[in-house]
């Protein structure tokens, strides 16, 4: 009995070890199926931690891949606008530059124009000048041609009045002449002579011509003409007329024939 008690208390013994082992592996079994939960939630969870991490590292290199555009199309545009405001400035240049040679050409064609208006100017004077100098030129022709013949009919009208004036006093010499030869009275005669000479000498006064006063005048080269000289018969008759050989006329103011005279020293 004992040792059936013995040999049942072994076999719950082992029993009870077997079952302890039992606990045991599903101890181990859980822990093991827990420690696998574990790693494998860690492992999930680092996956999401690399997902994230990877979605992260996406996400700034989308960011950055969009900065990067961004700067890019950025410096696209600062290149473009550096490229249009060079271009802008190249057509200001060029537009300057072609306003200047406008500038320049309008004020040349200005200074030609100016240049040819004062040339046709000149030109327009000189022929105005030298049309009023042939003009002129006629006018004195006509007016010296107009002078000299009225002088000449001037001269040949004045000739005949003299001629004119002068018959009358060669009336009187033929009859003169007529008396001599039927008259005996000198005393007569000599009345009739100086009858013609007053007469004449008055047609010469008429005509401006006037008798010379020399006699004891002083003597004067521009009215008198020396022919001789005598020695004066007192003191003041030195450098006078103390004789009238030939006797002077003026026509007018203008001597028309010197005195012959002679001349006291």
């Amino acid at each position: 009995m004992n040792k059936h008690n013995k040999n049942m208390n072994s076999e719950e013994k082992k029993q009870t070890q077997a079952g302890q082992q039992d606990s045991s592996k599903q101890q181990q079994m859980n822990q093991q199926q827990e420690k696998e939960q574990q790693q494998q939630a860690k492992d999930q969870q680092d996956t999401a931690q690399r997902d994230e991490q990877a979605s992260g590292q996406q996400q700034e290199n989308h960011d950055h891949q969009e900065d990067q555009e961004v700067k890019q199309d950025q410096a696209e545009k600062q290149q473009e606008k550096e490229q249009d405001d060079s271009q802008q400035e190249e057509q200001q240049k060029e537009n300057k530059q072609e306003e200047g040679k406008k500038k320049k050409k309008k004020k040349e064609e200005k200074e030609k124009k100016k240049e040819e208006a004062a040339e046709k100017s000149d030109r327009e004077k000189l022929a105005e000048l030298q049309d009023r100098y042939l003009r002129l030129q006629a006018e004195y022709d006509n007016y010296r041609k107009r002078t000299l013949k009225e002088k000449m009919e001037l001269t040949r009208s004045a000739g005949e009045d003299i001629l004119k004036g002068l018959l009358p006093v060669m009336d009187d010499f033929e009859r003169a002449l007529q008396s001599i030869d039927e008259t005996e009275n000198a005393e007569a005669l000599k009345d009739g002579v100086h009858l013609i000479y007053n007469k004449f000498r008055e047609f010469l006064k008429q005509q401006g011509v006037q008798e010379m006063e020399s006699q004891d005048q002083e003597f004067d080269t521009d009215r008198h003409e020396a022919i001789s000289k005598v020695p004066a018969t007192s003191e003041d008759m030195k450098g006078k007329v103390v004789d009238v050989v030939q006797t002077g006329y003026f026509l007018n103011d203008k001597v028309l024939r010197y005195a012959k005279v002679v001349v006291g020293e």
